[in-house]
């Protein structure tokens, strides 16, 4: 993670709810801005605090890219219906974080072009995207216990739905996230590889020694019926999991698959263009060696595509989504299954 100067200027950000008041309230996150349009204008992104005495706090956050639903569309709906009464300390509730991708139906904000989750820990005198990065590493993180942050595939990959966790220094700290991914209770739970984790919301919470919960639940720039129950449900296993609810947490019908992703070669990246053809379904099994995908040549025909092999066995856990493929876009990731986690 970026080493940040010892003394930055207070968040030039504010919110709208008092993050200590018992009972429910709705408002935003405002960001001063300065545009076109706007001349004295304001980022707004919503916020729903559920208070109800002392005890745990959990930050929930969907929209850390804007084009992944299934997260912002089920938060959207705990913040209409979740009360004071049915929990025990505080529930914040962020849908959107980065609004402006949101908005824009993008991953990435239409009004820098930021990446959220590759900006942390963020800059007080930064770009929109870093200033929103900033507020959530020095204000939002501090005051959490827990955080669960839903991420699924967006427009360009479609993922099986898994609560997932990091490997981590500290062996308590790891525990209990590994705990809190099995207790999402979606149909897997994965200990899972990033390509590059300096940047991420992940490693922000991580490092703060709060303990985090990363989601990935389906994709194609859309949701089912089936992604939102996962997740609607998921959702409540997690407070109840932290002590934020009383129940039982609600486990999928079949067992839960155990996956792993030891290390980078799990990714599999195009070094071709042309339009991509995969052989194989989202959580089918794979073997080493077998064919996974072939890209075509689309300046010719009659020319052979480019076959790519599993460098290793397991199952199909995510595929790009668009058949159009460029070079360096992640084509499939293979994840191992495993019995045990941790």
């Amino acid at each position: 993670m970026t080493k940040r100067p010892s003394r930055m200027r207070p968040s030039p950000m504010s919110a709208t709810v008092d993050f200590d008041a018992d009972g429910v309230q709705h408002g935003f996150l405002k960001l001063p801005i300065s545009v076109d349009e706007s001349a004295w204008g304001a980022v707004m992104i919503p916020v729903t605090v559920v208070r109800n005495g002392p005890g745990p706090t959990a930050l929930l956050t969907g929209g850390n890219h804007g084009d992944e639903y299934e997260g912002i569309i089920a938060l959207m709906k705990l913040s209409n219906e979740l009360r004071a009464e049915e929990i025990t300390g505080r529930v914040i509730i962020v849908p959107m974080m980065n609004i402006p991708a949101a908005m824009a139906g993008k991953r990435t904000s239409s009004m820098d072009g930021g990446n959220l989750n590759r900006s942390f820990p963020g800059d007080p005198d930064g770009t929109v995207t870093e200033k929103i990065a900033d507020y959530f590493t020095r204000v939002m993180v501090p005051m959490s216990d827990v955080v669960l942050d839903l991420h699924s595939g967006g427009r360009t990959l479609d993922i099986i739905p898994f609560g997932a966790s990091h490997v981590l220094e500290n062996a308590d700290q790891q525990r209990q996230a590994l705990e809190g991914a099995k207790a999402f209770g979606a149909p897997y739970a994965m200990m899972m590889f990033e390509l590059d984790a300096a940047a991420l919301f992940d490693t922000v919470v991580e490092s703060q020694g709060k303990v985090f919960v990363a989601t990935e639940l389906g994709g194609g720039g859309t949701s089912t019926p089936q992604s939102l129950a996962i997740t609607e449900r998921g959702i409540r296993n997690f407070l109840i999991q932290f002590g934020l609810m009383v129940g039982e947490v609600e486990m999928p019908a079949e067992p839960q698959v155990y996956l792993d992703m030891p290390d980078a070669s799990c990714y599999v990246q195009s070094e071709h263009a042309g339009l991509l053809e995969l052989t194989l379904a989202l959580g089918d099994p794979v073997e080493k060696g077998q064919v996974i995908a072939r890209i075509y040549d689309m300046t010719r025909s009659g020319k052979p595509p480019v076959e790519y092999h599993a460098e290793r066995s397991g199952i199909l856990a995510a595929r790009r989504f668009p058949a159009l493929v460029h070079m360096g876009d992640t084509i499939a990731v293979i994840a191992e299954v495993v019995d045990s986690l941790g």
